[in-house]
């Protein structure tokens, strides 16, 4: 796959079905880097939230990520757990879900919710659609996650199930993705890339 480096209207049709995961710790500036990097990819763009507003401090959080996004040009959908329906919803153009580890969050309190466990299998089935519906798209897809790995144990045992399902569902994305980006202190490392770009 090759991209051309001029505008985002004539890079359109080299980005089809790109999948970039886009990692990185807290407040490292992944967020905002997907929205500059989606921006300069395509004008038609849409935000996939997955957050759901569970306290004030969260209801901020959101609010400060929409103000980011003011009078930028982005389509929202909100989807907690359905993430290729989202995709299907979206539409041509270039895509950014943020995040995917309040994605996992919500698709563990669900299984919990149900009484039911929510093992390794079910979340690589999970991922697997994720990479189906990205490749379906037409357009760029960004997936913002987060890296969990690099601190301590957690110390209850639900806490380290999600933390490693989170890394497991990191790895199944970054192999499938055909770019992966780490956030620094505000700085993108490429650290995966599958397609070249041509001047």
């Amino acid at each position: 796959m090759r991209m051309a480096a001029s505008s985002p209207a004539s890079i359109w049709d080299d980005m089809a079905s790109l999948i970039i995961l886009i990692t990185g710790g807290a407040r490292s500036g992944k967020s905002g880097y997907a929205l500059k990097r989606a921006e300069a990819l395509a004008d038609v763009r849409t935000f996939i939230a997955t957050s759901p507003v569970t306290d004030p401090e969260m209801a901020e959080r959101i609010a400060r990520h929409q103000e980011e996004r003011d009078g930028r040009g982005w389509r929202l959908i909100e989807e907690q757990t359905d993430l290729p329906r989202a995709i299907g919803r979206a539409g041509p153009g270039v895509i950014v879900i943020d995040c995917l580890t309040l994605w996992i969050n919500n698709l563990l309190y669900q299984a919990e919710k149900r009484g039911q466990p929510f093992a390794d299998a079910e979340m690589n089935g999970r991922c697997d659609r994720l990479i189906a519906a990205c490749r379906q798209h037409d357009g760029a897809v960004l997936l913002v996650t987060n890296e969990v790995g690099m601190g301590i144990v957690p110390e209850n045992a639900l806490a380290r199930h999600y933390r490693d399902l989170i890394g497991r569902a990191n790895r199944r994305l970054a192999a499938a993705a055909d770019e992966v980006v780490f956030v620094c202190c505000g700085i993108p490392l490429t650290i995966k890339k599958d397609f070249h770009e041509t001047a």
